[in-house]
């Protein structure tokens, strides 16, 4: 059965509520928000005021976690100084969940690559979630959404690791410095992995926003990124986060007069960033196939 995806090419604080409302689901109980907080001299990443309205009506906890690689977000005490720069805590609570380096680790028993995700130490803190992703490019996956949210985004610092090394290292040091770093479809796949080992820990109780925003090939991760090479597209609404992509990268391809589409779809398939989607498609947690619902 196709999943429904909303989606509204009008980009506005407001419309990210309305589009939670179109799906129809009310995440019950201590919600988890998982945006992206930005790493430092990035330009593209949403800041908090976007999401204020949404997060704000449904008395949410902002989340994230903290990186395994070199720049401003790779240990507790940098991260939160950034957090406090970014100003995500002067609107929100905001829970660093691996700030103790601590991880709880959630079993994947039909894992491609990785039988074991590790993720934030905080999150059995949370009953639901709402995924907030900028969708945009990224130097390793190709493209980042929700997939990439749930698996890297929710994923401890050794979490991180142990996706980017499909399960041979929790070290950044071995990960990064010693190369132990998995060949790229090993990689993806160990993205669809741990992606599916948090939707199914929620139970059904997530949601996902994506917004098609400051579309560069660049994620926000990336403290020199390219500029945005596209225009806007809108803001897309699922409980499907496998459909919630598939649907972006469709636009993508679908905006043929943009001239910055070429050098999109470019970053996207030289990082064989569909293979992502095809691999949690096979793992059966979400849909490949969908109904877009535009929303005006």
């Amino acid at each position: 059965m196709a999943s429904k995806v909303y989606f509204s090419k009008e980009i506005s604080p407001e419309v990210v509520l309305k589009l939670y409302r179109c799906l129809g689901k009310d995440i019950k109980g201590k919600i988890a928000f998982k945006v992206h907080s930005g790493e430092d001299g990035n330009q593209n990443f949403l800041h908090p005021e976007f999401w204020r309205p949404i997060i704000d009506e449904l008395k949410g906890t902002v989340v994230e976690c903290n990186t395994a690689y070199g720049g401003a977000r790779n240990s507790t005490e940098k991260h939160k100084k950034l957090i406090e720069k970014h100003g995500w805590n002067e609107f929100f609570d905001f829970d660093l969940m691996d700030e103790n380096d601590d991880d709880i680790v959630l079993d994947i028993p039909n894992g491609k690559q990785i039988k074991k995700d590790y993720v934030g130490g905080h999150l059995s803190r949370y009953d639901g979630a709402i995924v907030l992703s900028h969708f945009k490019g990224h130097p390793m996956g190709g493209f980042g959404g929700a997939l990439k949210q749930l698996s890297i985004g929710f994923g401890s610092s050794r979490g991180k690791a142990y996706i980017h090394s499909a399960g041979h290292t929790l070290k950044q040091e071995e990960c990064w410095d010693d190369g132990i770093i998995a060949e790229q479809d090993a990689f993806l796949e160990s993205m669809a992995d741990a992606a599916s080992a948090v939707h199914k820990h929620f139970n059904g109780n997530i949601a996902y926003i994506n917004v098609m925003k400051n579309l560069s090939v660049d994620c926000d991760c990336c403290a020199v990124a390219e500029d945005p090479c596209m225009k806007d597209i809108g803001i897309l609404a699922s409980l499907d986060p496998i459909a919630i992509d598939q649907a972006c990268v469709d636009l993508i391809y679908t905006q043929i007069r943009d001239p910055g589409r070429n050098h999109f779809i470019e970053r996207i398939e030289s990082r064989h960033g569909i293979h992502t989607i095809e691999a949690a498609a096979e793992l059966g947690f979400g849909s490949r196939e969908y109904e877009l619902i535009e929303i005006k």
